[in-house]
């Protein structure tokens, strides 16, 4: 198990009450259904009644009754990957017990730094590692003129540059897939990260269906439909994720911090503790901004996705037993 990923982390959470039942990770969900992998190959499991498979993510750690393969409970988890959804008071899963988040983009009209920070945030707020990976670096002569501005836009963010069909790119990236360690691809479609899942497992057949993409606007379409669990060839576990067209934020404040750290040190000099940092005297970002130590751009950015997270964060209210929730007001 130590393989798939099992830590002391999970085993802790182990207890006399489990007896007989064995730890196994889930490699699929689906809307009625989940698999895990076994040592024969994917397990489907028995839900109980009224199980919702909304509630689980690929890279769960659930425990099974080794007869009925019925599902009993899921193991808290170490990390896990969620998205804001639009007009919805629940986060949506993307993956969970993940290391390393590799943020794919390309080295083309793909690549956007307010998108690619929206991902860091993700990253940010789960407590996972992530790495910026710049595909079709093959394509362009300036692909390094990418990596410096993507290693940018958060402190001590490794870039890596790749075509991710060579052989190359796993040597690259093969640092965050040791034995045991889970990583997880996300980018919109047509970045090459089912072309960069085949290419890190490694077994000469392609778990992932791969297409093209359009070359005016180099928008990609969706190849990966579902998200799922791969072995890869250097002994770790990679997930790969349908293309996100929207990121929307919410109560995510830490990856926001994380992310715009030269900002979030400032903020406390300004003037006023509830400094907007737009208008107001003695307000530290805007003195920064003035004098070339930060960029304008980049400000603006941090605002908007401050505000967003504002706008979608639940704030509790109402007396105690009887607690309601809304939305903080922007």
């Amino acid at each position: 198990m130590l393989d798939l990923g099992w830590s002391e982390v999970f085993a802790d959470q182990i207890t006399a009450d489990d007896k007989g039942l064995i730890p196994y990770r889930i490699a699929e969900v689906h809307r009625a259904r989940l698999s895990v992998i076994s040592d024969t190959g994917l397990l489907r499991l028995t839900l109980p009644p009224r199980a919702n498979t909304a509630e689980y993510a690929v890279g769960d750690w659930v425990l099974v009754a080794p007869d009925t393969q019925l599902l009993h409970r899921r193991l808290g988890r170490k990390t896990v990957l969620q998205r804001h959804v639009e007009r919805q008071h629940m986060q949506q899963l993307a993956a969970a017990n993940v290391d390393t988040l590799f943020i794919v983009t390309s080295c083309n009209a793909d690549f956007n730094p307010a998108r690619l920070e929206r991902y860091l945030v993700m990253a940010n707020e789960a407590g996972t590692t992530p790495v910026i990976v710049l595909t079709k670096a093959d394509t362009v002569s300036d692909a390094e003129t990418y990596a410096r501005e993507a290693a940018a836009l958060q402190r001590d963010l490794p870039v890596v540059t790749l075509n991710a069909r060579s052989d190359e790119a796993a040597t690259a990236l093969a640092p965050w897939c040791l034995k045991g360690q889970t990583v997880a691809l996300v980018g919109s479609s047509g970045v090459g990260k089912s072309t960069l899942v085949n290419t890190l497992a490694g077994t000469g057949q392609s778990p992932q269906q791969t297409g093209g993409i359009r070359e005016h606007d180099a928008k990609g379409r969706h190849t990966t439909t579902a998200r799922s669990l791969h072995a890869m060839s250097g002994g770790g576990w990679i997930i790969d994720t349908p293309g996100m067209r929207n990121l929307h934020v919410g109560d995510v404040a830490y990856g926001i911090d994380t992310l715009f750290a030269e900002i979030t040190e400032l903020a406390p000099l300004c003037k006023f503790s509830d400094c907007s940092h737009a208008h107001e005297p003695g307000c530290a970002v805007r003195a920064a901004v003035a004098s070339g130590a930060l960029d304008e751009e980049r400000v603006a950015r941090w605002r908007k996705l401050l505000e967003e997270n504002v706008s979608n964060t639940p704030v509790q209210t109402g007396p105690r037993g009887n607690r309601t929730f809304q939305r903080k007001n922007r």
